[in-house]
């Protein structure tokens, strides 16, 4: 980009910089080391989750060097500033879990009150690991400054006997250990084998999926969000969002001029499209509520329904990530879409370009079989699917993708358990029945509190050779790792008396995925005679942040967001 002069008159840097009254503040500018024609020029936030508890975000400080080398080119001044981060893999299967969804709320809010703070007029957020892909678009979108969207990168596939495997493999491993159907050995050279680079999770559980949803709503650079972590093209990217940022600047192209309501749809359709995971579905409404646009559970699983699922990547399919960019990356998966009558071509992205724009020059590469043409796809039905039904008033959600058609109905008796601890130590020790639906709740947002995933105990189902014999809800998530006849997000929560709470041993359920249906045989009479008789069930979360999350968090059908959102705001930072 040439050298530009920007007027800082209407950008929120001037009130720490420019005028009289402003010397105090630009006296510590100097001391950073800043010249005065630095802190003449506009301020990027170059917001990073960084941070040493997992591979997912590990590459994400080096990257942002790169950021910040591309904003100083095209005449921006950036400050670089770090988040937090909880790696889903480090917190699955005990009470850290509870930590993981409260921190995108975190995310997003820490990452308001630093650019609020200190007056940044545009952000570039770099994200690794599960929560805090979404949590750093809602800041976008909150803020509305320019801004552009950076993922870390995938992790390479590890070698286990000669085969790639997985983070997944080892979850599952366990699972096959508890019954001897792997040695001790066996089990730590997978662990030791599965995850040999830096970068989050390689298949298309929920970082790589929320990768895949920046690119289509317009926030990430094309072809950005599919190289792996390790690969150097990385850093070209992340200089290029650093130079972009600064057109956007002067072009005044903000989040809400590209995350508009269609946007959300091409997002969701590439999630459908892509197998991605259910908890999209939980993160596409909130990023929605953060710009005052009204797209629920229900608005995003009847755009899951109607779109075709194409990328064949795992967990349901053969691939990951690194495979798909090597074939053509997340444009190829949209141009398919697009070419198909399926994604709005006509959306801003971050490039100043609409998503037709981008795509026109991909061509569709036939010597590959990770994405299907969208006319010839692997299933008409996106993977993921929406129900509905007496046990689920407010929805449900589940992952379709990899299923045989014939295993999209299940019928059983309910396994009640109130805490997923309980539910892993029966799968352990094989305390359970084949046909069996095994029932955890108090795991929501309010319940839990923190609406944990359940993949501990999905995987040792699969690794038990039992992942299609039984089925398994919960008003809590589920990992995108897990697969198998696992529905989440059922709503109400039992914490607010929903009706997974009024459950017993015994209740039959049914699951259909092809007609969109999570009842329980009983009557209205009897659910409401049951209701009268709940009580509600305490938790130790009394104090702290979980509490405080517990009290104001809302219903998952609407994102499980905090706060009113973009509809009642009364002024946008971007312009005070």
């Amino acid at each position: 980009m040439d050298a530009r002069v920007f007027d800082k008159s209407k950008l929120p840097s001037r009130h720490v910089s420019v005028g009289p009254a402003r010397a105090p503040h630009r006296s510590y500018y100097y001391a950073m080391g800043m010249t005065s024609k630095q802190i003449s020029q506009p301020f990027v936030g170059v917001a990073s989750c960084w941070n040493e508890a997992a591979p997912c975000n590990i590459s994400l400080m080096r990257q942002a060097q790169a950021v910040k080398k591309g904003v100083a080119s095209a005449s921006g001044t950036p400050r670089e500033f770090c988040t937090i981060t909880v790696t889903d893999g480090i917190a699955m299967g005990h009470q850290g879990m509870k930590s993981s969804l409260a921190s995108r709320e975190v995310i997003a809010d820490s990452v308001e009150l630093t650019m609020r703070g200190h007056c940044y007029d545009a952000l570039v957020g770099l994200a690794g690991c599960d929560k805090s892909l979404p949590g750093m678009m809602m800041a976008m979108v909150r803020l509305n400054v320019p801004s552009i969207f950076i993922y870390g990168g995938s992790i390479l596939p590890g070698t286990f006997k000669g085969k790639p495997v997985t983070v997944q493999d080892v979850f599952e491993a366990v699972g096959k250990h508890s019954v001897g159907a792997m040695s001790d050995e066996d089990l730590q050279e997978l662990e030791e084998a599965a995850c040999p680079s830096s970068g989050s999770c390689g298949a298309q559980f929920t970082a790589n999926t929320m990768a895949t949803v920046a690119e289509a709503i317009g926030l990430a650079l094309p072809y950005s969000c599919g190289a792996p972590a390790p690969y150097d093209v990385r850093d070209t990217f992340c200089y290029t969002a650093g130079e972009m940022v600064m057109e956007l600047i002067a072009r005044n192209i903000r989040p809400r001029d590209i995350v508009t309501r269609k946007a959300l749809e091409n997002a969701a359709m590439v999630v459908a499209a892509s197998g991605g995971s259910t908890n999209a579905a939980l993160h596409l409404p909130a990023i929605a509520h953060e710009c005052g646009i009204d797209f629920d559970l229900f608005t995003v699983a009847e755009i899951f329904k109607k779109t075709p699922y194409v990328a064949d990547l795992k967990p349901g399919g053969k691939y990951v990530a690194k495979d798909m960019f090597e074939v053509g990356g997340i444009p190829l998966l949209m141009k398919t879409l697009l070419d198909h009558g399926y994604l709005h071509g006509d959306c801003m992205t971050v490039t100043g370009r609409t998503i037709a724009e981008n795509l026109a020059s991909v061509k569709w590469n036939d010597e590959q079989d990770v994405v299907r043409p969208a006319n010839k796809p692997i299933t008409v039905t996106g993977g993921v699917v929406g129900l509905e039904g007496n046990l689920a008033p407010e929805g449900a959600i589940v992952k379709i993708a990899g299923m045989t058609e014939d295993k999209l109905v299940f019928t059983g008796p309910a396994r009640c358990f109130d805490c997923e601890e309980d539910a892993f130590k029966a799968v352990t020790n094989r305390e359970y029945e084949i046909g069996d639906v095994l029932v955890i709740r108090y795991e929501g947002p309010k319940g839990g509190p923190g609406m944990r995933e359940m993949l501990a105990t999905t995987a040792a189902l699969y690794g038990q050779g039992m992942g299609d014999k039984v089925a398994l809800i919960t008003d809590g998530r589920f990992s995108g790792a897990t697969r198998g006849f696992c529905v989440g997000h059922v709503g109400p929560e039992a914490a607010v008396a929903g009706p997974i709470g009024l459950l017993k041993d015994g209740d039959i359920i049914e699951l259909d995925a092809i007609t969109g249906k999570l009842a329980v045989r009983l009557s209205d009479a009897e659910l409401e005679e049951r209701r009268k008789a709940w009580k509600p069930r305490k938790t130790d979360y009394n104090s702290g942040a979980l509490w405080k999350y517990a009290q104001t968090v809302g219903s998952a059908k609407g994102g499980a967001v905090t706060h009113p959102g973009g509809a009642a705001e009364t002024h946008c930072y971007a312009d005070i």
